[in-house]
This record gives C-alpha cells, sequence and structure tokens, in this order.
C-alpha cells in the first residue's frame, strides 16, 4: 500500500499522513538539515508537499556543509562546487516529524544522501551513523544523553550596550544574582518553561530536569538516557525548541559557550554506555566496589585522543574563553569517579546503570560530531584494552597532571589537521572539509578588531 512506503531515512509515508490528520490547522513544516556547526539548514514547505517529502525526497545542495558559521562559502573545502553544486536527495527521519507550538509550524528532521544512494559523507549526523554502525559490528548498542547549558537573553542591551540576562517572566524582574539550584528562580521563569515542556511533548522530546546554573540566567535542561543516535537527534531539535520558544516570550536563548566573560561558561556534557543486543548495560559493575573493565578501556581509548578532537568538541574562538575558569570546564584528559573537575566523570549511582559523563564540550558544539569522536575513541579504547590510568581523587587543577591538549583554537585546529585519528573517525572528506571551515573562520575572526581592543589601545598607546 502507497502509505507503506517507507523512505532510506526509516520515514513511512504512513507517519506524515498521521500528523496531517492531527493538525489539520498546520500549513507549514520546517525541514531541518544539521550542518558542521550544528545549524539547522533547509526549507520550509506547505502543507501539501509534506507527502512528495516522504515518497521522493527533496533536493538540497550539498555545499551547505562547505559553508562557515555564517553561511559563507570556504573553496577550500572541495565542496562548494562538487558536482556542479547540483542538489543531493535528503529524506526524513523517522519519529521526528512533530509541531513546533511556538511557531506554528511542523518541524522534522532530514538527512542526505548523494546521487549514488550512499549516505552523504560530509554531513554530521552520518559521521555519527558510522560509528554507531561500528559499535553495532562489534555488539555493542551505544546509549546516551546530552545535558544542554545555556543563557537566556534580554533582546534590549544596558545602558553600556552590553548584552544581559533576561528579565524574569512572571515579574520582569532583573537579577544579577547566580540563584544556582534556586527553586523559586524556575517558578520565575515557569511560564517560558513550561510552554518548552509542551512543546518537548508535541515533538517527542524527553524533556526531564530543568536546573538554575551558576550565573545569573543561565539554566540547564537534562533529555532522558536512550540510543546515542537518538539521543543527539534529541540535542538538536530541544535547541531548536528553546531557541523558538524565547523569541515568543521577547527572549533569545543563548547557546555560545562563553557569553559572559565573568560568569559560568555554558557546557554540553554527554553521558555514554554501550549496551548488549538484548538491551544489558555492558558498563554495569561486575562486582560491588568493581568498576567495569570494559568501561575503564573505552575511558582509556578517549584520554588517548581527546587533545586531537578539541575542535570538535570547542569548534569557535568563543568556545576556547568556556577553559578560562576551568574548575567545572576541564580542559584536560582526567577522569574520576563522582568527580566534577575532571574530564571524564562516573557519576555515583546505581551500580546497574553504570556509564561515564564527558564533560570537555562546550553547549556550541555540533551534538553529532561530539558523539562521534567520543564513541570513536571509546571503541579504538576497548580494541586496544587501553589501560585509562589512575582515576583522580582530588581537584583535577590540583593533580599535578599536565595533558597533552592544544591550549588555543589555532593550536586545535592544526592538532585536527595532522590527527590520524580525526581522519579516520570522521572520514576524509568531512576532515579536510572541517578544518577548511574552521581555517576560514579563523582568518575573519583574526581580522576583526574588537570593541575591547579599541576601549583599551584604542586612544592610549
Amino acid at each position: 500500500m502507497r502509505d507503506e512506503f517507507v523512505g532510506p531515512g526509516g520515514a513511512s509515508l504512513a507517519e506524515a499522513l498521521a500528523f496531517l490528520d492531527a493538525h489539520p490547522e498546520v500549513q507549514g513544516i520546517d525541514l531541518a538539515l544539521i550542518d558542521c556547526h550544528g545549524i539547522a539548514r533547509g526549507k520550509t514547505i506547505r502543507r501539501h508537499e509534506l507527502e512528495s517529502l516522504y515518497t521522493s525526497g527533496r533536493g538540497i545542495p550539498g555545499s551547505i556543509f562547505a559553508q562557515d558559521v555564517c553561511g559563507d562559502d570556504v573553496e577550500e573545502t572541495g565542496l562548494v562546487w562538487s558536482g556542479a553544486g547540483g542538489d543531493c536527495k535528503c529524506w526524513p527521519l523517522a519519529g521526528t516529524l512533530g509541531l513546533m507550538p511556538a511557531t506554528g509550524r511542523g518541524h522534522v528532521l532530514i538527512s542526505m544522501w548523494g546521487p549514488d544512494g550512499v549516505p552523504f559523507a560530509v554531513e554530521p549526523r552520518n559521521v555519527l551513523r558510522a560509528q554507531v554502525a561500528r559499535a553495532e559490528a562489534a555488539g555493542f548498542t551505544p546509549m546516551g544523553a546530552l545535558e544542554l547549558e545555556f543563557y537566556l537573553i534580554d533582546r534590549e542591551r544596558d545602558g553600556d550596550g552590553r548584552w544581559r540576562p533576561a528579565r524574569y517572566v512572571m515579574s520582569g524582574r532583573k537579577t544579577t544574582a547566580n540563584n544556582c539550584m534556586m527553586v523559586d528562580e524556575l517558578d520565575e521563569m515557569s511560564p517560558f518553561f513550561d510552554a518548552v515542556y509542551a512543546g518537548g511533548r508535541e515533538l517527542g522530546l524527553p524533556l526531564e530536569t530543568l536546573i538554575s546554573e551558576y550565573a545569573a540566567g543561565q539554566y540547564e535542561l537534562t533529555l532522558r538516557y536512550r540510543d546515542l543516535m537518538r539521543a543527539a537527534d534529541d540535542a538538536v531539535i530541544a535547541k531548536r525548541l528553546i531557541r523558538a520558544t524565547a523569541r515568543r516570550f521577547g527572549m533569545e536563548a543563548c547557546f555560545m559557550a562563553k557569553p559572559f566573560g565573568h560568569q559560568a561558561g555554558s557546557g554540553m556534557h554527554l553521558h555514554l554506555s554501550l549496551a548488549d543486543e538484548a538491551g544489558r548495560n555492558l558498563f554495569a559493575d561486575p562486582a560491588e566496589g568493581v568498576l567495569s573493565p570494559l568501561m575503564l578501556q573505552a575511558i582509556g581509548g578517549i584520554r588517548g585522543t581527546v587533545g586531537d578532537t578539541m575542535l570538535v568538541l570547542a569548534p569557535f574562538l568563543n568556545s576556547w574563553r568556556r577553559f578560562a575558569s576551568a574548575v567545572y570546564s576541564p580542559a584536560d584528559d582526567t577522569w574520576g569517579v563522582e568527580n566534577r573537575t575532571v574530564a571524564l566523570r562516573v557519576p555515583g549511582g546505581s551500580a546497574k546503570a553504570r556509564h561515564f559523563e564527558h564533560r570537555v564540550a562546550g553547549v556550541d558544539a555540533n551534538p553529532y560530531l561530539v558523539a562521534a569522536v567520543t564513541l570513536g575513541g571509546a571503541l579504538d579504547g576497548i580494541e586496544a584494552k587501553a589501560d585509562p590510568g589512575p582515576p583522580v581523587d582530588g581537584l583535577a587543577s590540583e593533580a599535578g597532571h599536565v595533558p597533552d591538549l592544544p591550549r588555543s583554537w589555532a593550536e586545535a585546529i592544526e592538532r585536527f589537521e595532522r590527527s590520524a585519528f580525526c581522519h579516520r573517525v570522521l572520514g576524509a572528506t568531512m576532515h579536510r572539509g572541517f578544518a577548511a571551515v574552521k581555517r576560514a573562520e579563523h582568518q575573519k575572526m583574526a581580522l576583526t578588531v574588537t570593541e575591547a581592543e579599541w576601549e583599551t589601545y584604542g586612544f592610549v598607546v
């Protein structure tokens, strides 16, 4: 039957028809293809076009993966005029079609296939897909969840022209207090977050715990643990939901890693474990007080590769400002048990649900690429039976360990370009393209004279 047609993305026409039946008021649907920066690129189609998306796909140029964060083409990627600039075919992804209440439009993730019918190599989701397939071939099912820290920002700047935290929705008051983990802080913003949770229900997003974080206007939302591919999908959809909802409340959601120099940075912590084919957690403690050798090998593999992947974990100039205060933003390769100062933390709690948390990535990083290099490093460690070394018990900054990591954006680009690990895990085309885009962004930012430079040096030196 026609409604049983299933496209390469696993989505059936029946899914589209059910959405149209359930939402007769919806006249537009946003198609979101996630680029190398984690930005949603695509189109808004009309209601009558949705069926053809599910049965025939939709053409979009592959050159969008050759763009910098501002949308400018980077010729050095070799992708701008690949295939004479023709379109590649995008298909909807199963289970991602839903209503975005803030916009009144539908929203669906799409993925790209090349003219040869092979998943497009430079799409970040396809990079993660390849590492998930590698894990499955070894008998593992990757499981995970991502936590999103972000700021809510006032539309109007302060008297000095600087951005500032948003006023409370309930009272309209301003605050400069941290109010970390304060329940009344959440109540002041409850109309906004109620709308976010309502949107999550419509989109099938498993939004869970909400926290007021360690700065005025900073919050954290957690997402339910599930298979790693869907967990990464959850993160990109959640970011778009939060942004769209914030605009309707007269605010902006900011996912910069360090929007305010003297305030806390925003991370995107990835929780990861491996299950067997029956769904049993392979990282579970084999005995009381004993950590899984498989999990320790995975941690050892990531410790050996984290330096090469820093450009993925901290992809922008602003990303590196987050590491200036490194107590809760570790830019190293340490690990420990129930220790929030290390890069790779093994949380306490149920021995059966044991997993580890990768704490280095900023919330500005691409969830698919973060998950891909983390899983790739873990699998390398398991294959090599890597030794993670001793855990850090106290403050990581006082452990005396000096990691071999890049210490600037420029060093991270150079390290990434030389990395055999990143070349293998991301694939040759993505590896070359991502490096080229980041080099172009670095050059663009290096030529930009900031207001702070004018204020400090302009009429003094």
